[in-house]
């Protein structure tokens, strides 16, 4: 923007203090704008303040109709029109720049859009917009000069295409980020759909119901925050839990479904899920399945360092997996499972009072104490949901 300014308040001297008071009034709008079309807006708001402009307008390619459109023309809505049609579409198939007098005496006007919005254009500019290879991905236009003179100056065509060029690249940059951005958005929310889906296929072999899986990671996440944690690892914890239980799928139906209790062979052949389920995905490329495999490894462990399958202690337990722990059991005490009935809300919270600092850490035992209520309310809410969905999927 620094040669932009520069560049732009030399070519008039006299003009100097209006131009830099718009150029300073709409550097940092445009350097905080994320959205397109809010961008879009500030570049024509820019470009028709710069030039004295009735209206102006940023006219980009879409590849897929093969049509110019435009969401910014002043005073009208969405425009689109042939890709070769009128000034704007000369300047795209020709890459020149236009500085016309009086648009109905040229040939190349395209008199419908002043058909459909009842305008009447006189003077045109138009600039094509270049992406960093050069090539034309729209165009910058300008109609009816405001003011005393009638047309545009030679040298509003040259602040328009100053202007222009730094249009497109922030244009070519915002494009870029949006990309980037639904990309991201789009494998989270692939892999978070993954994570389910193979969670789901973990709980589907035992009769206990999937939806344990989503209880827990909702209840992981709230205690990450109660407990102190920021928003995105709180986010992240809330994404991995779901896995925690991966390794049951190792586990035969049998042992999982055994209503009594399990002969110490059983016992030690239940505990391997731990195991199996974080070596199934450390081996991931995803980080995200990585730390789930953390989670999967370490949420049986025990603070006082009695726990499976390595017996840590501790802070030796990854933060992660004492988090998981603590809904797991939550979760686990508070629904019907094959070999028991769901316990009273009052008994659960004597047990987690039992087990502050022997199963569990004590400071997340405070945690979730201390929001007791909320965090009951909150697993209500969450098993009434899944409850209703699930009556609803089955009419």
């Amino acid at each position: 923007m620094d040669n932009l300014a520069s560049e732009l308040v030399a070519s008039s001297l006299p003009d100097t203090e209006r131009v830099l008071d718009l150029l300073f009034s709409y550097m940092p709008k445009i350097a905080a704008e994320r959205k397109m079309d809010g961008l879009l807006v500030l570049m024509a708001d820019l470009g028709r303040s710069l030039v004295q402009a009735d209206r102006c307008s940023l006219w980009l390619i879409d590849t897929q109709t093969n049509e110019l459109w435009t969401k910014v023309a002043h005073g009208v809505d969405q425009l689109r029109i042939p890709i070769g049609a009128g000034f704007v579409g000369y300047s795209v198939k020709t890459g020149e720049n236009l500085l016309v007098e009086d648009a109905y005496k040229d040939d190349r006007f395209d008199r419908r859009s002043d058909d459909s919005t009842h305008y009447h254009t006189t003077s045109v500019m138009t600039v094509p917009l270049r992406d960093g290879n050069g090539k034309v991905m729209g165009v910058y236009q300008a109609i009816n000069k405001k003011g005393e003179s009638a047309v545009f100056s030679r040298q509003d065509l040259e602040r328009l295409v100053l202007t222009a060029v730094y249009s497109a690249k922030t244009i070519e940059s915002a494009r870029l980020t949006e990309e980037l951005q639904k990309s991201k958005e789009e494998l989270e929310a692939t892999q978070e759909e993954l994570i389910h889906i193979l969670g789901d296929v973990s709980e589907s072999r035992s009769h206990e119901t999937g939806d344990h899986i989503r209880r827990v990671a909702e209840i992981s996440y709230k205690l990450a925050l109660y407990y102190g944690l920021p928003q995105a690892e709180a986010e992240r914890i809330r994404l991995a839990a779901p896995m925690h239980d991966l390794g049951k799928v190792s586990i035969p139906d049998a042992i999982l479904n055994k209503p009594g209790r399990f002969t110490d062979e059983e016992y030690a052949k239940m505990k391997s899920h731990a195991l199996v389920g974080e070596q199934t995905l450390q081996t991931s490329k995803r980080e995200l399945l990585r730390f789930a495999a953390t989670i999967a490894g370490s949420h049986h462990e025990r603070w006082d360092g009695s726990g499976y399958p390595r017996g840590l202690k501790g802070e030796e337990i990854p933060l992660a997996g004492r988090i998981c722990a603590v809904a797991d059991v939550l979760d686990a005490l508070a629904s019907p499972r094959c070999y028991k009935p769901a316990w009273p809300e009052e008994k659960i919270r004597e047990e987690f009072v039992k087990q502050r600092g022997a199963q569990f850490q004590p400071e997340l035992v405070d945690a979730l104490l201390s929001h007791w209520n909320e965090m009951f309310q909150y697993f209500r809410k969450i098993r009434t949901e899944a409850e209703a969905l699930r009556q609803a999927a089955a009419v």
